[in-house]
């Protein structure tokens, strides 16, 4: 891999647009774009103060712990419409949200969220409209740019957490929501039609915790909260089509769920320190999976090299130890009486073609399971591919969104870790290999954007704390709290992909 230098950046606020031409990035109150074939800057725009009207409504609703902390004005939220023709800039403390066009650098569109405040915002599916969630979940009101138009609708629930769409399959928009009776509600809002509702139907739950959509629009995965272990299915009507609870009952809730990219199975994990594979036919256990400190034979255990980065200095890259055969990895004990228990899945994902599932369990931070899923040819025996072990907990894991057989990870040091199934060996044929790639970072050149000007610096050392893969798969965001940098694979003839 081939690393740039290194850039200043705020609120861990940098990505690729979706064409993966671009790199925004923002540096305390002012959005940057970059070209992603120099990382010169294309476009600069800052998010000015509100309106003299929109300070006092503000200033009304700041706590005294916010007062005076100068990254009040910062911007919080920032992302790019659907076909990088638009960008979004919003500070929430201010209740500001700015849109700026890439094409034309004077175009511009302001929201003020006034006295009801701003959580977050985000675009909308199709790139025209943006969602504003106010504090205390009063409401979500929906902007239109192309008719300055706004869409309310009340009381969603989590709106911390934004909305979960469809929008590759069918124009519908699906908010959680909670009706004047207090109970669980789910709204579905046609996007192609002003936002029109299209259905709103009550939810058997009682405290409903989250809800997962099937990638194939026919399903709805909603479960309870921490204290109940119960899932239910339910169509886009609102029709109940299937219930899961596990027998006997572990005695908290689901922590996470995730359905498999046909929608022909969806695994849900608990706090305990087992996932569910759900068929998509009866809605039970089709396969369960359990976290074990033995590692199977068939298994391949990689395991991080011991003080790599000090004999590498943190250049170049090293390769996994492979072990393989019958061997072991250290769980933490939990103590299941004492509140939000340090157990269960963090992470569940599948691979682009649903045939490996990515799982991080809390209980072993510095561990990541692969489980292998087979071919709809073959019969279902999910079993443990691999597992990765590192000296430090494991930040986050990120499946390439094109290649099905690669994937990164970081662990808040000064590298990341890849792993490949892509790899031709000696005898020319695939086989799996992971790597330990340092950051050429310490000390290094840091350039960062102030004042309309480029200003430079020194950064002692990076710690890669975030990891985001470009739209097309060929290359990294790697973020640390104050700055970024990108890294691209370099292709056989020896240029950056």
């Amino acid at each position: 891999m081939d690393f740039t230098e290194i850039y200043k950046q705020s609120g861990n606020l940098a990505s690729f647009s979706p064409g993966a031409h671009f790199i925004l990035n923002v540096v305390e109150n002012t959005l940057i774009v970059r070209r992603t074939d120099t990382l010169q800057i294309a476009r600069t725009w800052t998010v000015t103060a509100p309106s003299s009207t929109a300070s006092i409504l503000t200033n009304s609703r700041l706590t005294p712990s916010s007062l005076g902390v100068t990254s009040e004005g910062w911007i919080s939220h920032a992302g790019w419409s659907c076909d990088s023709e638009y960008l979004l800039a919003a500070s929430a403390k201010k209740g500001i949200i700015e849109v700026f066009k890439l094409r034309d650098e004077n175009w511009n569109a302001r929201i003020e969220a006034g006295v009801e405040g701003l959580l977050r915002a985000e675009w909308a599916p199709d790139g025209r409209h943006i969602l504003c969630f106010s504090q205390w979940g009063l409401r979500v009101t929906i902007w239109s740019l192309i008719t300055g138009n706004a869409t309310y609708i009340q009381f969603p629930i989590h709106p911390d957490r934004g909305t979960v769409t469809l929008s590759v399959l069918i124009p519908v928009t699906l908010f959680w929501l909670s009706d004047t009776r207090s109970k669980d509600a789910i709204g579905v809002y046609d996007t192609t039609d002003s936002y029109k509702l299209v259905r709103h139907f009550p939810v058997p739950t009682s405290n409903l915790s989250s809800l997962a959509l099937s990638p194939t629009g026919n399903h709805i995965a909603i479960w309870e909260g921490i204290l109940e272990y119960k899932l239910y299915i339910l169509s886009l009507a609102g029709d109940v089509q299937g219930t899961f609870s596990p027998k006997p009952d572990p005695g908290f809730g689901i922590r996470n769920a995730a359905w498999h990219p046909t929608g022909m199975f969806l695994a849900v994990a608990g706090w305990d320190d087992k996932i569910y594979i759900l068929d998509g036919l009866t809605w039970s256990a089709a396969a369960t999976l359990e976290l074990s400190s033995k590692i199977p034979v068939g298994a391949t255990l990689w395991r991080e090299p011991s003080n790599w980065l000090e004999t590498t200095q943190g250049r170049g890259f090293l390769s996994y130890e492979r072990l393989q055969g019958p061997q072991t990895i250290s769980l933490q004990r939990t103590d299941p009486t004492k509140p939000s228990p340090k157990s269960g899945a963090v992470q569940l994902e599948w691979n682009k073609t649903g045939t490996l599932l990515l799982v991080r369990f809390e209980n072993c931070p510095t561990v990541v399971h692969l489980y292998d899923f087979p071919a709809s040819s073959d019969p279902f025996v999910p079993r443990l591919r691999c597992v990765f072990q590192h000296s430090k907990p494991v930040l986050h894991a990120q499946w390439n969104p094109v290649r099905k057989g690669s994937l990164a990870l970081c662990s808040g040091n000064g590298s990341i870790y890849t792993w490949s199934d892509e790899w031709i060996g000696d005898n020319g044929v695939e086989e799996d290999m992971a790597e330990c790639i340092g950051v050429p970072a310490n000390s290094r050149l840091i350039r960062y954007f102030s004042a309309f000007k480029n200003i430079d610096g020194f950064i002692a050392k990076f710690e890669t704390r975030n990891i985001k893969w470009a739209p097309d798969g060929k290359g990294l965001v790697l973020l640390d709290k104050e700055v970024f940098c990108c890294a691209f694979e370099v292709e056989e003839d020896g240029t950056e992909s």
